[in-house]
């Protein structure tokens, strides 16, 4: 890009050079000399000129500063380069798949995390978890899908390794598997963990042992009655869009919390058939811990899945509005863009 406006802004002083020399070095009819010292100097003027200002008024950096060539995306860009030559090494996949996933490029991070897995046969903890955490940071419902089986994965190669425990537990939580998640949460204990780490660990064991064993029992139902906090949207699709949607597909609503990551507080699968209404509530939970609750202010998310699973997908069709609950009502979300 910046050789072409080089070559255009060169020729564009050279043709300037050549209207503004011709009448100063053309032979004069009074038989007087041609000003080729003035000719001489307006050449300096022009092409020197011209090139300080440039430099004095743009702002555009001819060398990369050395924060720039260190950035994690032209990092990227060089391991990916390399590693075009050196295809088998593991250590290259895997540190790629980190600098991915360190830029938010979740998709590129769970490729270049599934290449280390195949060099490393399935055997490589890291890529395992690398791969189910990509997934992860796009949709966290598939904890009880995709995901959650690599983190399985993961647990049997390495027993106590911390984040396939962590995840593990929660992943059983939201099976309503309460023997295997607490059993997970206590030997995580017994690892040391950071302290806001251990803080969690502690009150999800507390939540669980204060709760009924299963998900769903009369008493937590009573208990999510009685605080009755919903969410309730009204969701249309853009006409720009509905030849993007197939019949027979998927509409998933969920409630998450933008500042905290995590699985969802509710969601919810339906036709994708507009306009509906949806209401999602505590009986919506994928976890018994993490519930709507009044007060919390829950970004709603309405998307379209084109290829029928929970995990979001490039092109899938998708809506949001950010909600209050206990004090917003129906609110509107139009699905009106796509995912990148």
């Amino acid at each position: 890009m910046m050789l072409t406006f080089v070559l255009v802004a060169g020729s564009l002083a050279a043709g300037a050079a050549v209207l503004l020399l011709l009448p100063l070095i053309r032979q004069r009819t009074d038989s007087r000399p041609a000003a080729g010292f003035a000719a001489g100097g307006v050449l300096c003027v022009l092409l020197l000129g011209g090139a300080g200002l440039y430099a004095a008024l743009s702002n555009y950096s001819w060398v990369d500063s050395p924060a720039m060539a260190d950035s994690p995306a032209a990092m990227a860009a060089k391991l990916a380069k390399r590693l075009g030559d050196t295809p088998a090494d593991l250590d290259g996949w895997l540190m790629l798949g980190r600098t991915y996933a360190a830029l938010e490029q979740f998709p590129l991070a769970s490729r270049a995390y599934q290449r280390a897995d195949r060099i490393a046969n399935g055997q490589n903890v890291e890529a395992i978890i690398g791969i189910a955490e990509s997934i992860l940071a796009q949709d966290f419902e598939q904890l009880r899908g995709g995901a959650g089986h690599l983190i399985e994965r993961a647990l049997l190669l390495e027993p106590n390794h911390p984040k396939a425990l962590l995840y593990g537990a929660f992943g059983a939580m939201s099976r309503g598997e309460t023997a295997s998640a607490r059993e997970r949460f206590t030997r995580m204990l017994t690892l040391n963990p950071p302290p806001q780490i251990r803080n969690i660990i502690e009150k999800q064991l507390l939540a669980m042992d204060g709760a009924p064993a299963e998900p769903g029992a009369p008493a937590e139902q009573g208990a999510a009655a009685e605080q009755g906090a919903k969410v309730a949207v009204h969701v249309t699709l853009a006409p720009s869009l509905a030849a993007k949607v197939p019949a027979g597909a998927l509409l998933f609503v969920a409630a998450r919390d933008p500042k905290a990551p995590g699985p969802p507080f509710a969601a919810k699968r339906l036709p994708a058939t507009f306009p509906v209404d949806v209401e999602l509530s505590a009986a919506d939970a994928m976890l018994p811990s993490r519930r709507i609750a009044s007060g919390q202010q829950l970004e709603i998310v309405a998307r379209v899945a084109l290829g029928g699973t929970p995990t979001a997908t490039s092109g899938d069709p998708f809506g949001q509005v950010s909600y209050h609950v206990g004090k917003d009502g129906k609110l509107n979300i139009v699905i009106d863009r796509l995912s990148p």
